[in-house]
């Protein structure tokens, strides 16, 4: 099952997506977010009338106001280009929601830098609360799986990582969330990163040094994990930073990350205004 939210008509909703259309379940009132929908523990309705065809819908990030965990150096080719030495834990790093955009909103450049690279990622959204979770019980945590870009301003990152990360409409989420019962499992995808359509990151997820059961365990110990928690897995190898020269994106520019079982996350890039 694909969820999703959306902006229609001058207001905000979300609901179930298939091959037919979107079935409006704010309107509906079975909650009113999504992030609401999985605290609440519901099962999602199913075979409900179709409202709206996707084009019809200006879609928004799945899920709003969450706490956002993203991961560095997670791929062994990712840690070599970076020149970083293996750990024992994953380096964990928080995004606010104000610097990610939905999928096909313009990713900003902000005028005070021209170093914004791509990073496609995988990210898992939780459904269970928990703490202390053991890497065993882990994916029963999982609500289901999404797409990230970790959009990132190198120059601000070499002296801060928060500040590098957390620019405003820098990263992108989404389209939607696919549920367990239908994503393949998280070791057993294909995440490709297209800039201009050219191939600049591909990778398998098994190839993740801490996979999806040991970042929900690690994270556990820290904080307690809330229903609509949001875990970015890591980049692959590829970033624009270390190529030579760097590949920047600019405006004018369209990234994709693509993850197969789970969708095309695609924006443009335009320059800051403000």
């Amino acid at each position: 099952m694909r969820l999703v939210s959306f902006k229609v008509n001058g207001h905000h909703s979300w609901g179930t997506l298939d091959s037919e259309g979107i079935s409006d379940l704010g309107a509906r009132h079975v909650a009113p977010s999504l992030c609401d929908h999985l605290i609440s523990g519901a099962d999602t309705p199913r075979n409900v009338c179709v409202d709206y065809k996707l084009g019809d819908v200006e879609l928004t990030v799945p899920v709003s106001g969450s706490r956002i965990f993203c991961i560095g150096f997670n791929y062994h080719a990712h840690r070599a280009e970076m020149n970083s030495k293996p750990a024992d834990w994953p380096p964990i790093f928080i995004r606010s929601p104000q610097s990610v955009v939905a999928s096909e909103a313009p990713l900003l450049r902000p005028s005070v830098s021209d170093n914004f690279d791509f990073e496609g990622e995988l990210a898992c959204v939780i459904g269970k609360p928990g703490r202390h979770i053991s890497k065993a019980l882990a994916l029963d945590h999982v609500f289901g799986y999404s797409i990230f870009n970790d959009g990132s301003i190198r120059d601000f990152q070499t002296t801060s990582v928060t500040a590098g990360k957390n620019f405003d409409s820098s990263g992108a989420f989404g389209p939607w969330i696919v549920d367990v019962a239908e994503a393949p499992a998280w070791d057993k995808m294909t995440l490709v990163t297209r800039l201009n359509a050219e191939i600049v990151q591909q990778t398998t997820t098994d190839l993740l040094i801490f996979g999806v059961p040991d970042l929900i365990a690690y994270i556990s110990k820290i904080t307690k994990l809330l229903p609509g928690d949001i875990v970015s897995t890591g980049t692959p190898s590829g970033i624009g930073w270390h190529r030579e020269p760097p590949l920047w994106m600019k405006p004018g520019d369209n990234v994709e990350v693509e993850i197969s079982g789970i969708g095309v996350l695609a924006n443009s890039v335009a320059a800051e205004t403000a």
